[in-house]
Protein backbone atom coordinates (compact mmCIF):
# COMPACT_ATOMS: atom_id res chain seq x y z
CA UNK A 1 0.00 0.00 0.00
CA UNK A 2 0.91 3.43 -0.89
CA UNK A 3 2.14 6.65 1.21
CA UNK A 4 -0.97 8.51 2.12
CA UNK A 5 -1.85 12.06 3.03
CA UNK A 6 0.78 14.16 4.79
CA UNK A 7 3.60 11.27 5.04
CA UNK A 8 3.45 11.42 1.16
CA UNK A 9 3.33 14.92 0.71
CA UNK A 10 6.67 15.36 2.50
CA UNK A 11 8.16 12.09 0.32
CA UNK A 12 7.10 14.41 -2.34
CA UNK A 13 8.82 17.81 -1.15
CA UNK A 14 11.57 16.07 0.32
CA UNK A 15 12.42 14.31 -3.35
CA UNK A 16 11.50 17.95 -4.64
CA UNK A 17 14.79 19.04 -1.95
CA UNK A 18 17.21 16.83 -2.91
CA UNK A 19 16.82 16.82 -6.66
CA UNK A 20 18.06 20.87 -6.43
CA UNK A 21 14.80 22.71 -6.78
CA UNK A 22 13.82 25.32 -4.32
CA UNK A 23 10.94 24.16 -1.90
CA UNK A 24 9.21 27.86 -1.62
CA UNK A 25 5.73 28.78 -0.50
CA UNK A 26 3.98 25.38 0.95
CA UNK A 27 1.12 25.91 2.77
CA UNK A 28 2.02 23.26 5.48
CA UNK A 29 5.34 24.65 6.67
CA UNK A 30 6.39 21.31 8.82
CA UNK A 31 6.81 19.84 5.19
CA UNK A 32 9.22 22.64 3.77
CA UNK A 33 12.55 20.99 4.93
CA UNK A 34 15.25 22.78 4.80
CA UNK A 35 16.26 23.40 0.74
CA UNK A 36 19.30 23.13 -1.91
CA UNK A 37 19.40 25.75 -4.16
CA UNK A 38 17.98 24.98 -7.30
CA UNK A 39 20.35 23.30 -10.05
CA UNK A 40 22.13 26.17 -12.68
CA UNK A 41 19.97 26.74 -15.01
CA UNK A 42 20.51 25.53 -18.64
CA UNK A 43 21.62 29.29 -19.40
CA UNK A 44 24.97 29.86 -21.05
CA UNK A 45 24.82 33.79 -21.20
CA UNK A 46 23.05 34.32 -24.26
CA UNK A 47 19.94 31.83 -23.96
CA UNK A 48 17.03 31.54 -26.73
CA UNK A 49 13.61 33.68 -25.23
CA UNK A 50 10.67 31.18 -24.35
CA UNK A 51 8.51 30.44 -27.02
CA UNK A 52 5.50 32.18 -27.38
CA UNK A 53 1.86 30.53 -27.75
CA UNK A 54 -1.90 31.27 -28.42
CA UNK A 55 -3.79 31.96 -25.24
CA UNK A 56 -6.60 29.86 -26.51
CA UNK A 57 -10.25 30.59 -25.31
CA UNK A 58 -10.39 29.73 -21.57
CA UNK A 59 -8.16 32.45 -19.65
CA UNK A 60 -9.60 34.11 -16.92
CA UNK A 61 -7.89 37.59 -15.67
CA UNK A 62 -7.55 38.07 -12.29
CA UNK A 63 -6.81 34.79 -10.75
CA UNK A 64 -6.35 34.45 -6.79
CA UNK A 65 -2.81 34.81 -5.96
CA UNK A 66 -1.87 31.07 -4.89
CA UNK A 67 0.75 28.67 -5.85
CA UNK A 68 -0.56 25.64 -4.27
CA UNK A 69 -3.91 24.24 -6.44
CA UNK A 70 -3.94 20.55 -5.10
CA UNK A 71 -7.42 21.02 -2.98
CA UNK A 72 -9.10 21.95 -6.27
CA UNK A 73 -9.88 18.55 -7.66
CA UNK A 74 -8.14 14.89 -7.62
CA UNK A 75 -5.31 13.96 -9.85
CA UNK A 76 -1.69 13.14 -10.00
CA UNK A 77 0.19 15.73 -7.77
CA UNK A 78 2.55 17.79 -10.21
CA UNK A 79 5.29 20.04 -8.46
CA UNK A 80 6.53 22.58 -11.15
CA UNK A 81 9.95 24.78 -10.11
CA UNK A 82 12.16 26.64 -11.84
CA UNK A 83 13.49 29.96 -12.54
CA UNK A 84 12.50 33.08 -14.58
CA UNK A 85 15.31 34.57 -16.52
CA UNK A 86 16.44 37.43 -18.58
CA UNK A 87 18.46 35.94 -22.32
CA UNK A 88 21.68 36.89 -20.17
CA UNK A 89 20.44 33.93 -17.85
CA UNK A 90 20.18 36.79 -14.69
CA UNK A 91 17.90 36.34 -12.80
CA UNK A 92 14.05 38.00 -12.44
CA UNK A 93 13.16 38.51 -9.07
CA UNK A 94 9.19 39.45 -8.40
CA UNK A 95 8.23 38.15 -11.77
CA UNK A 96 4.43 37.10 -11.83
CA UNK A 97 3.32 33.85 -12.99
CA UNK A 98 0.17 33.64 -14.02
CA UNK A 99 -0.96 29.49 -13.91
CA UNK A 100 -4.45 28.02 -15.78
CA UNK A 101 -5.12 24.49 -16.86
CA UNK A 102 -8.18 21.78 -17.50
CA UNK A 103 -9.25 19.37 -14.66
CA UNK A 104 -8.48 15.75 -14.99
CA UNK A 105 -11.77 15.34 -17.15
CA UNK A 106 -10.23 17.84 -19.62
CA UNK A 107 -12.86 20.98 -18.52
CA UNK A 108 -11.86 24.32 -17.57
CA UNK A 109 -13.67 25.84 -15.05
CA UNK A 110 -14.85 28.97 -16.73
CA UNK A 111 -17.25 30.95 -14.21
CA UNK A 112 -14.76 30.83 -10.90
CA UNK A 113 -11.06 29.93 -10.47
CA UNK A 114 -10.35 26.23 -9.93
CA UNK A 115 -6.91 25.25 -11.85
CA UNK A 116 -6.02 28.80 -11.71
CA UNK A 117 -4.41 30.65 -9.91
CA UNK A 118 -0.97 33.48 -10.03
CA UNK A 119 2.27 33.51 -7.59
CA UNK A 120 5.56 35.72 -7.83
CA UNK A 121 9.52 34.39 -8.30
CA UNK A 122 11.08 35.07 -5.15
CA UNK A 123 14.32 37.06 -5.32
CA UNK A 124 16.64 34.49 -6.84
CA UNK A 125 14.22 34.27 -9.66
CA UNK A 126 12.99 30.92 -8.66
CA UNK A 127 9.05 30.04 -8.24
CA UNK A 128 7.36 26.42 -7.56
CA UNK A 129 3.81 25.83 -8.46
CA UNK A 130 2.13 22.63 -7.30
CA UNK A 131 -0.85 21.34 -9.05
CA UNK A 132 -3.21 18.18 -10.52
CA UNK A 133 -1.98 17.04 -13.98
CA UNK A 134 -4.18 18.02 -16.11
CA UNK A 135 -6.69 15.30 -18.72
CA UNK A 136 -7.05 15.72 -22.12
CA UNK A 137 -9.98 17.21 -24.38
CA UNK A 138 -10.20 16.71 -27.82
CA UNK A 139 -7.74 18.03 -30.67
CA UNK A 140 -5.06 18.50 -27.59
CA UNK A 141 -2.35 17.02 -26.30
CA UNK A 142 -1.86 17.69 -22.00
CA UNK A 143 -0.85 20.70 -21.62
CA UNK A 144 -0.75 23.65 -18.83
CA UNK A 145 -1.14 27.58 -19.79
CA UNK A 146 0.78 29.90 -18.18
CA UNK A 147 1.63 33.78 -18.64
CA UNK A 148 4.83 35.52 -17.32
CA UNK A 149 5.60 38.84 -16.62
CA UNK A 150 8.85 40.79 -15.11
CA UNK A 151 7.96 43.36 -12.36
CA UNK A 152 9.38 45.93 -14.29
CA UNK A 153 8.62 44.86 -18.09
CA UNK A 154 5.32 45.49 -19.38
CA UNK A 155 5.33 42.67 -22.12
CA UNK A 156 3.52 39.48 -21.04
CA UNK A 157 4.89 36.27 -22.27
CA UNK A 158 2.05 33.85 -22.80
CA UNK A 159 2.56 30.52 -23.49
CA UNK A 160 1.75 26.42 -23.12
CA UNK A 161 4.41 23.81 -21.25
CA UNK A 162 4.20 20.40 -22.50
CA UNK A 163 4.13 17.18 -21.05
CA UNK A 164 6.91 14.70 -22.63
CA UNK A 165 6.22 10.69 -23.78
CA UNK A 166 2.55 11.79 -24.90
CA UNK A 167 1.35 10.28 -27.64
CA UNK A 168 -0.93 13.29 -28.22
CA UNK A 169 2.30 15.79 -28.79
CA UNK A 170 2.45 14.49 -32.34
CA UNK A 171 -0.51 15.01 -32.85
CA UNK A 172 -1.55 18.20 -31.73
CA UNK A 173 -0.45 21.22 -34.24
CA UNK A 174 0.47 23.72 -31.26
CA UNK A 175 2.96 21.08 -29.50
CA UNK A 176 6.52 22.82 -29.64
CA UNK A 177 9.34 20.39 -28.30
CA UNK A 178 10.66 23.44 -26.58
CA UNK A 179 8.00 23.92 -24.46
CA UNK A 180 8.44 20.64 -22.86
CA UNK A 181 8.73 20.26 -19.15
CA UNK A 182 11.33 17.91 -17.57
CA UNK A 183 9.83 15.14 -15.18
CA UNK A 184 10.59 12.43 -13.30
CA UNK A 185 8.55 10.41 -11.01
CA UNK A 186 8.58 10.42 -7.22
CA UNK A 187 6.41 8.84 -4.25
CA UNK A 188 2.86 10.36 -4.60
CA UNK A 189 3.43 12.53 -7.66
CA UNK A 190 5.56 13.98 -10.40
CA UNK A 191 8.30 16.68 -10.26
CA UNK A 192 8.47 19.36 -13.26
CA UNK A 193 11.31 21.52 -14.36
CA UNK A 194 11.12 24.32 -16.68
CA UNK A 195 13.09 27.89 -16.71
CA UNK A 196 11.34 30.66 -18.65
CA UNK A 197 13.40 33.09 -20.62
CA UNK A 198 12.29 36.40 -21.11
CA UNK A 199 12.89 38.15 -24.49
CA UNK A 200 12.48 41.64 -23.62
Amino acid sequence: MGIAGSDRRSVVIKALSAAGFAALGLPDRSLAQPAELPATPACEGHAAATPRQTEGPFFTPSSPQRADLRSDGSGTLLVLSGFVLTRQCRPIPGALLDFWHADTAGQYDNRGFRFRGHLFADQLGRYQFITRAPGLYTGRTRHLHVKVRAATQSPVLTTQLYFPDEPGNRRDSLFDAKLLMSLRRAEGGQLGRFDFVLAG
